[in-house]
């Protein structure tokens, strides 16, 4: 496995350069200049220096290679000094955000921790209710309570983000006063009071981002148990006097989860997506507000860096849930 693990990427690293360099065609290419939003005051001939100072000024491909070169050589090099206290990034060039004149890195490493707090607790939410909902609806279909989960997760599934994200607001703080609306990105948990009022906060954000997981995740769930549960070796397990529980939680759902890896794997990337709108209902200071402010701000070298992390993350999930199902599933053998 972990030669398979190695070979896979290896293989993704071309593959990752393509991405990059489609990013960086279509901003490139995209409407807009990056000097369109200063004052109207400043002339031309400053506004041809500031060009030339944030590299506007060389051909297309120098710029690119400068952004490869600076994100996976120079980047790792600053990773491993902040880690190990070495020198071996000192004084080379690192991609600067046109913003802040700092490096790229060090602003998604600011903005990172708040976007991991909340996406992480929802898909962790959101596959914690998922995976018993769709085992219990497919064990038991067309009762009372498989309708009525179906009927719930279908309409989870259809509301987006910037829909769900202002009705929770209505009802639970404005209606209700139960838990605040806007998110505190400064908030330090010191002590008890300050925890409880940490988790009140995350409480919507969370409820937002995961709905859309569980409604997913369960439909999925529910499918596979139902096709598992009608096989031969059901029955079989059944008529060798095995327990209910061993045969639908051992048996079935081993078999179940294959198809359903797949999904949990590639949803971790769909949720920092909804993310990038759940962190502007909820004024939440993580990535996906970054990106908003990027964009319009047309800060293209944070545009690119974290369009192109979005794209590591996909590659990384594809790797994971290959990996998950040589454990799920014997017959799979890596070569």
């Amino acid at each position: 496995m972990l030669t398979f693990a190695l070979r896979r990427l290896l293989v993704s690293v071309p593959m990752l350069v393509v991405i990059a360099l489609v990013i960086f065609l279509l901003l490139d290419l995209a409407p807009g200049d990056p000097m369109g939003n200063l004052p109207q005051t400043i002339s031309p001939e400053v506004k041809a220096q500031m060009r030339e100072a944030l590299g506007l000024g060389e051909p297309l491909h120098v710029r690119f290679w400068a952004w490869m070169t600076q994100i996976f050589w120079v980047e790792p090099q600053v990773l491993i000094d902040h880690v190990f206290g070495t020198s071996f990034a000192l004084e080379k060039p690192r991609v600067l955000s046109w913003q802040s004149r700092a490096p790229v890195m060090f602003e998604i490493a600011q903005a990172l921790p708040q976007t991991l707090w909340v996406v992480g607790t929802a898909y962790v939410v959101g596959i914690l209710v998922a995976l018993p909902l769709g085992i219990f609806a497919a064990y038991r279909q067309y009762s009372v309570f498989d309708n009525a989960s179906t009927f719930v997760t279908m309409v989870g599934y259809s509301l987006p983000p910037f829909l769900t994200g202002p009705l929770v607001i209505f009802v639970f703080a404005v209606q209700l006063d139960l838990f605040p609306f806007i998110y505190e990105t400064t908030h330090r948990v010191t002590d008890w009071e300050s925890f409880t009022y940490q988790v009140r906060q995350m409480v919507l954000p969370v409820l937002v981002l995961s709905v859309q997981t569980t409604a997913q995740i369960s439909r999925y769930m529910r499918s596979a148990m139902l096709d598992n549960l009608s096989q031969d070796y059901v029955r079989t397990a059944r008529a060798k006097g095995m327990s209910e529980w061993v045969v639908v939680m051992v048996h079935v759902l081993r078999n179940s989860m294959i198809p359903v890896v797949t999904v949990i794997a590639l949803g971790a990337p769909a949720v920092f997506g909804g993310a990038i709108i759940t962190e502007q209902v909820f004024a939440i200071n993580g990535i996906g507000a970054q990106l908003i402010g990027a964009i319009k701000a047309n800060d293209l070298p944070l545009v690119h860096t974290l369009t192109f992390l979005f794209a590591v993350l996909i590659v990384l999930a594809n790797l994971v849930a290959d990996l998950l199902y040589g454990l799920l599933d014997p017959r799979i053998r890596y070569g």
